[in-house]
């Protein structure tokens, strides 16, 4: 197994990394993160320009055609900083959904806009419950002449708030199948609040009496559509882990930086040894949690079954840029704290995105049954 990367993937690591640096410095982030500051629109349209958000959607359907392995040095790159936007929910989830399920029509009328940035289409999955199992999805779609009327509410859905169009879980009343419908985001029967408090671009979405006609269903019908779902899950989760294993670095990083210029009783904090102790610790969750990444990353470029190696990345990935972020805390103290010094914006992230896709508690118990146990 060779995990190092090609010339190539050398050359969009070092492009992506000058790209965020430039267009997403630290005040940037700070400004987007901000409730009260308008978000900035320039850096998005910059993103959108390089198509680098069509790396994981064919070039047929106008995208770059790239592996996922590709995906996983780009993503990793975003998340240094962390770069929020709906990349990982749209160009990631949702494109790769429309490919695992999708009509032919389908992809040719979806994926070319969002490769290009034109159509943000998120997946608006889970519930009040915050399940990711098929049985957790309550919201309904009942037959309306020849269309249907979905009605129901959508809970923590990852940028939903940047939503052009929503790709809806809703259980038919005919067959209870759960299948996915396209509907416009800004539709009239739609409403979305953004979740307060520690979260990072979550929302709660309210869905009454929203038509869809047969032709948004993906696939056509609702049998079929969950499994469609989960096939492209599998292949989004190693892309996150890769952008969580970006945020590790990064805050790796910082505290290696901080540990030796902050001085206390005129010496490096580095020198002493519970300092010592959570760097370690950090640069062994951000190590673990790389290796599983890029295994899984391989995996799949190979067309090897990588469901044991997905939940174990995802598994290992959340807890490890959450962890990271406790010992870089713990190596700042109060700075750390601080809105303006930036580590914050990596706690936030690491905490929405260890339930994102399900928490390691749900792939530990995944990976148990991909073992056979």
């Amino acid at each position: 197994m060779d995990l190092s990367l090609t010339p190539e993937q050398e050359m969009l690591k070092t492009a992506v990394r000058r790209f965020v640096q430039q267009e997403y410095p630290k005040e940037t982030l700070l400004q987007i993160a901000s409730p009260t500051e308008p978000t900035p629109e320039g850096p998005w349209q910059q993103l959108t320009q390089t198509g680098w958000l069509g790396i994981l959607i064919p070039t047929e359907y106008g995208g770059e055609g790239g592996s996922f392995t590709d995906a996983g040095v780009l993503f990793e790159e975003l998340g240094r900083g962390p770069v929020p936007g709906p990349h990982i929910s749209s160009a990631g989830l949702a494109a790769l959904t429309i490919l695992e399920g999708g009509t032919e029509e389908q992809k040719k009328e979806w994926l070319p806009r969002m490769a290009t940035g034109e159509v943000r289409m998120v997946a608006a999955i889970t519930e009040a419950d915050y399940g990711w199992l098929e049985g957790d999805v309550h919201l309904t779609a009942k037959a309306n002449g020849g269309g249907y009327s979905l009605n129901g509410k959508k809970a923590y859905v990852y940028d939903g708030e940047s939503a052009t169009h929503l790709l809806c879980a809703a259980r038919s009343e005919e067959s209870n199948d759960v299948g996915l419908v396209i509907i416009p985001a800004d539709d009239s029967g739609i409403s979305t609040r953004s979740l307060p408090g520690f979260a990072w671009n979550l929302s709660e979405i309210a869905i009454e009496n929203v038509s869809a006609d047969s032709s948004q269903v993906l696939g056509g019908t609702f049998a079929g559509g969950w499994d469609a779902l989960e096939r492209a899950e599998a292949k989004t989760i190693p892309v996150l882990c890769a952008y969580q294993v970006g945020g590790s670095q990064a805050i790796y990083e910082l505290s290696v930086d901080y540990s030796r210029t902050r001085h206390q009783f005129g010496t490096p904090i580095g020198r002493f040894q519970r300092v010592q102790d959570q760097v370690i610790n950090l640069l062994n969750a951000l190590d673990a949690a790389r290796w599983t990444a890029y295994e899984a990353l391989w995996k799949l470029d190979i067309g090897r079954d990588a469901a044991d190696s997905v939940h174990l990345a995802k598994a290992v990935g959340s807890e490890g840029y959450y962890e990271a972020c406790n010992y870089a805390h713990e190596v700042h103290a109060g700075v750390g704290s601080m809105t303006e010094y930036g580590l914050t914006l990596h706690t936030t992230a690491s905490r929405t995105l260890y339930h994102y896709l399900g928490d390691p508690k749900f792939h530990r118990r995944r990976l148990a049954d991909a073992l056979g146990l």
